[in-house]
């Protein structure tokens, strides 16, 4: 009696595995996928960066009959894909537009007479009718869709071009379709589903994890120092540098190679001869640095990576995931350094607002914007972080990353959460990060004066803070979950139900990651230093002062520190003076202060000692007064 039909299937990948890629067994969840597609089922496989995806589709393809069609995003990871292929012994083609008639013809006929058992093509060349015609005519062994998270608006390279791969699930419905990618967030893959007609695949996912990479941010400084620092520690060591921009590409490059670095530049204002040459010194050099911008990288299998570094903010997480992924693909330590400042953020929120893109995608590249920066400002694991994105927990302490390795400089942000998540309720819960802050600063901005949002109690009651902090504060506490945007108001911020436990009396203190971005803001770091060697008892009379302070702020319609500076309060709270004559003896006090506002302080300052110390309990089991 023959075998089954599912076991001589998966003999003939199994073959085709160990023939022709020379590996023994597969990897992970390789199997499962590979067996799936033989039994002609749809599947969708997440696996990272490295992870073996091309594997998944590439054994299926050469042991069923006919060819497989794979849709690919870049001309140059197909061609890579077909060298590899094709070194081992593989018939595998890649039509692109750079193929003279002759030379697709013969491509056309290998798809036809089934001589092609790979066929990469671009998403335009799958919309061509020519083109859907012939593969009409062919047999077409299963429809493959490489870094499908281009397909999703949600994915961080999505393509236009891309939305019109259903017509292959409408159009073939019997030929087995499997979507790949390393970076789909649950949205994306929600997308990709619904795109690509996948309602039914099952799911191949590994841990989105790259535990021998070491991440690192910083915000601030000197970005030329920390860059160079951070190579000199790879020194001889292949890295990639990338560069939000060709200048800041041709810049950073012409630098490096000053300083004696084997460095190159790759960017699209090069030639198509440049690049090529450019990415073959990379592929086939060691110790070089490619210094590019993102168009640099897909596709490239290089294994021996031992650094990426960002020079500013990546364009969302899935992106930084990619291009941080492509060190240590041979499973070695290797690291990532990102540096960035509040000026990135700026920039990029200014270019994503004036772009003339869709006003729905614009509001969701400015969602993946913020949790680019939700993960720069976090105290906690980054690698915690950056998996949740994924939908993928981690339990954090990675013991891999700069926030494991040592504590994050926080600070007490309780008072700010708090009056952040009253102006989101007192303006209605329908209004962004922007003009909160606008309203808590005190801006009688067009928009706060026709709302009335000039009349509320909150109106001002933030002016300590400037804009920059005030971002970095709502960042936070949406990552967090004290608010959340409602998609029925075009992101408008609404508290969620621990957003309003946190503003009951007695609520839990927050905690806040304070990143010194070198801005000029009225909180600096000394200052947040000093305030965190006061105790629990210490920082809630800081609290209680700075109310005091804002109050009076309020009252005489001046800012915050025209009151008292953050550092006299922490003074302030060191001396807990108990007299006019002891708190005129903090330095930055002045008389004139000590006599407007002395009253106000010392009240805190007795109040708070009351509390620390109520007294003996009164007799008889009466309550004291």
């Amino acid at each position: 009696m023959p075998p089954p039909a599912d076991s001589q299937q998966n003999g003939a990948a199994l073959r085709v595995l160990t023939d022709v890629f020379g590996h023994g067994s597969f990897r992970g969840v390789q199997d499962r996928a590979v067996a799936n597609a033989m039994a002609g089922k749809n599947s969708m496989v997440l696996m990272p960066t490295g992870g073996g995806k091309s594997l998944c589709y590439q054994v299926p393809a050469i042991a069923r009959p006919g060819a497989g069609i794979v849709i690919s995003p870049l001309v140059s990871l197909m061609e890579d894909q077909v060298r590899a292929l094709r070194a081992k012994g593989v018939a595998a083609v890649a039509l692109t537009s750079a193929m003279g008639a002759r030379e697709a013809a013969a491509a056309e006929n290998g798809i036809l007479s089934g001589a092609v058992k790979i066929a990469y093509v671009s998403p335009e060349r799958l919309a061509n009718p020519r083109f859907l015609s012939l593969l009409d005519r062919a047999r077409v062994s299963l429809f493959a869709l490489d870094e499908a998270h281009c397909v999703s608006q949600w994915g961080y390279d999505f393509r236009p071009d891309y939305l019109d791969v259903g017509i292959i699930a409408s159009r073939w419905p019997d030929v087995p379709r499997m979507a790949l990618t390393a970076t789909a967030s649950p949205g994306t893959r929600d997308d990709i589903a619904a795109r690509f007609g996948l309602a039914d695949a099952e799911v191949f996912s590994t841990s989105f994890d790259r535990p021998n990479i070491d991440y690192r941010i910083e915000a601030g400084g000197d970005r030329r120092r920390s860059l160079e620092a951070f190579i000199r520690r790879h020194a001889g060591s292949s890295g990639i540098v990338y560069c939000h921009s060709r200048a800041l590409v041709e810049e950073t490059a012409a630098w490096l190679c000053g300083l004696g670095f084997n460095a190159l530049r790759y960017h699209a204002g090069m030639s198509p001869a440049e690049r090529t040459a450019g990415q073959e010194r990379f592929l086939s050099g060691h110790g070089v640095i490619a210094v590019a911008t993102v168009a640099f990288g897909m596709g490239i299998d290089k294994p021996d990576v031992r650094f990426v570094a960002h020079c500013g903010l990546p364009g969302s997480i899935e992106a930084y995931y990619q291009e941080t992924g492509r060190a240590g693909r041979d499973g070695l330590p290797s690291e990532a350094l990102m540096v960035w400042n509040a000026g990135d953020a700026d920039a990029r929120r200014r270019l994503i607002q004036s772009s003339d893109i869709p006003k729905e995608r614009r509001a969701i590249e400015i969602s993946k914007l913020g949790a680019v920066l939700a993960l720069c400002e976090t105290p906690a694991c980054r690698r915690q972080v950056l998996l949740g994105y994924f939908g993928e927990r981690h339990a954090g302490g990675c013991c891999r990353c700069d926030r494991c390795r040592g504590a994050a400089l926080t600070w007490d942000a309780t008072l700010p959460v708090q009056k952040a998540i009253s102006a989101a309720l007192r303006t209605g819960e329908m209004f962004g990060a922007a003009h909160l802050a606008d309203v808590l600063m005190g801006r009688r901005t067009p928009k706060a004066v026709r709302f009335g949002h000039d009349r509320i109690r909150t109106f001002g009651a933030g002016s300590d803070l400037d804009a920059g902090r005030w971002r970095s504060v709502f960042r936070q506490i949406t990552s967090a979950g004290y608010l959340e945007p409602d998609p029925g108001r075009h992101g408008g911020l609404r508290a969620t139900a621990k957003g309003r436990e946190a503003i009951r009396p007695g609520a839990q203190p927050v905690r806040l990651v304070f990143e010194d971005d070198g801005g000029k803001g009225a909180l600096r770091a000394s200052d947040v230093r000093a305030a965190n060697t006061l105790g629990d008892a210490g920082g809630r009379l800081l609290n209680a002062l700075k109310q005091v302070r804002a109050e009076a702020a309020r009252a005489r319609g001046v800012p915050v520190h025209a009151v008292f500076s953050d550092a006299v309060l922490v003074e302030i709270v060191r001396r807990a003076p108990r007299d006019m004559e002891a708190l005129g003896a903090v330095p930055g006090v002045s008389p004139v202060r000590a006599a407007g506002f002395g009253p106000a302080v010392l009240a805190a300052i007795a109040a708070e000692a009351a509390a620390q110390d109520p007294g003996p309990p009164a007799p008889d089991g009466v309550p004291a007064p």
